[in-house]
């Protein structure tokens, strides 16, 4: 499948940028995703981004909180001539077959479509991320993974994979763009619209979404999760961790899939997974070390997880 292929840096080039909203979408999230790109527009003295917000007919767009936005224009048949395309949508459920089709006709060469929240599992029912690295909000996470074996699922933040970017929606749309002004034009004035949100920090796409927080989720849970990052370079078994809870097996693995739609082992080997890309990126510790740092037995099955997790194999991530 061939992918987009990010330009070297242009500070002055310009991108056409429709957002299509469908009812019920999330104003923080459709905020958090175009804000960015318009304060990128300011900050540069050219309009970098040139939005335009759509809709299916041209119609105005009540989002979740029943506030009303108002469309400039109707989504084009085919895309019309957007270099990105926004779908800020609340889901999936009850989306009938003819928007799929027509979302289907969107991609092009060179076009990026960008799934905000459930506007990424539009694109996946649509097909459109079959064979892409993607991600989707937590809670449909299991459901989605189910629906489309074919897409490349994660519990990451956001996702960018060639002309395909997705996000778990809220402040992750954020973080998305930042990145992606980065790429397009440049550290020095994503740091600049960084700093014009006040932003602590922008947080990286292989960060995973937090799907349950201390303040809800049953102290167990939150015990068994410290364990976790605290036990990465000699993992726990399930049933370790649940005889140091002095709760059953069964009963933790419920705890997971309630709050967490995940099995204990398969959280255990993403939080692992995700130790060892930051080492590979942050250091220049040979592989075979960061696989023993990471709890695997051997560089073979460490380069096999990886690359069953991520796509590409330790090496190619260094080289990338």
């Amino acid at each position: 499948m061939p992918r987009y292929a990010f330009p070297s840096t242009d500070p002055t080039r310009s991108r056409r940028v429709g957002v299509l909203v469908l009812p019920g979408f999330s104003l923080l999230a459709e905020a958090c995703a175009t804000e960015p790109l318009a304060v990128a527009g300011q900050l540069a003295g050219t309009p970098l981004y040139s939005l335009t917000t759509l809709s299916l007919e041209g119609q105005p767009v009540a989002s979740g909180s029943r506030q009303r936005l108002l469309a400039e224009g109707a989504l084009a048949p085919d895309g019309g001539e957007l270099d990105m395309l926004l779908v800020c949508a609340p889901g999936a459920e009850g989306v009938d077959a003819a928007l799929l089709r027509r979302l289907a006709t969107l991609a092009a060469p060179g076009r990026l479509l960008v799934g905000i929240g459930g506007g990424a599992e539009l694109l996946a029912r649509a097909g459109l991320l079959d064979g892409y690295r993607a991600t989707v909000p937590w809670p449909r996470f299991e459901a989605v993974r189910w629906a489309h074996p074919r897409v490349r699922l994660s519990r990451q933040l956001f996702e960018i994979d060639g002309e395909r970017l997705t996000c778990g929606g809220g402040t992750a749309a954020m973080d998305m763009m930042m990145t992606l002004i980065d790429r397009h034009h440049g550290s020095a004035l994503a740091e600049r619209v960084s700093a014009h949100f006040v932003l602590e920090r922008v947080r990286m796409g292989d960060e995973p979404q937090t799907a349950a927080c201390p303040g809800s989720a049953p102290e167990s849970l939150t015990e068994a999760l410290a364990l976790m990052e605290a036990n990465i370079e000699e993992p726990l078994t399930t049933a370790e961790l649940a005889e140091h809870l002095g709760v059953s097996r069964r009963q933790l693995e419920r705890l997971f899939k309630k709050h967490l739609q995940a099995v204990p082992g398969r959280y255990y080997l993403n939080l692992r997974l995700q130790r060892a890309r930051r080492l590979l990126r942050e250091s220049e510790r040979p592989a075979g070390e960061v696989a023993l740092l990471t709890g695997f037995s051997s560089a073979a099955h460490f380069s096999t997880a990886y690359r069953n997790h991520f796509g590409v194999s330790p090496r190619e991530e260094r080289l990338g």
